[in-house]
C-alpha cells in the first residue's frame, strides 16, 4: 500500500471511531484524491476548526466552488455540524474526513462520479 492508501485507511478509521459513520470507501477515496497534495502536508491536511478564516475557506473553496452550493447560513450550519460530529476536542480534524461528511450531508456524491 502506498502513502495515500495509508491515509485513506486512517480517514476511514476516524469516520468509524470518531464520527460514528460507516464510510463509503469508494467515495472517501475520491474525496481524498480530490484534496490533492494537501493530504501530505501536516498543516494543510487538517481543518483548524477554531479559526474563522479556515472555516470560510472550507465554505468558499469546497462547498461553493467544488460542490456548487449557494452561499448561505445552511453552509455554516453544515460545517458546524461536521465539526461537532468529529468532536470539538479532536485536535486533528482531517480535511478529507470533513469534506467527506459535508459531501454526504448535502447529497453531492455525484460530484465525484
Amino acid at each position: 500500500m502506498g502513502k495515500r492508501d495509508d491515509l485513506i485507511a486512517k480517514y476511514a478509521d476516524d469516520l468509524k471511531n470518531k464520527c460514528g459513520m460507516t464510510p463509503d470507501m469508494d467515495l472517501l477515496t475520491k474525496v481524498t484524491i480530490g484534496c490533492g497534495p494537501a493530504i501530505y502536508d501536516a498543516d494543510a491536511s487538517t481543518v483548524a476548526a477554531t479559526q474563522a478564516g479556515e472555516l470560510e475557506t472550507v465554505k468558499k473553496n469546497f462547498l461553493v466552488k467544488k460542490l456548487g452550493l449557494s452561499d448561505g447560513p445552511e453552509l455554516d450550519a453544515a460545517i458546524a455540524k461536521a465539526m461537532d460530529t468529529y468532536g470539538q476536542s479532536e485536535r486533528n480534524k482531517y480535511r478529507a474526513v470533513v469534506y467527506y461528511m459535508l459531501t454526504k450531508h448535502f447529497g453531492k456524491e455525484a460530484v465525484y462520479g
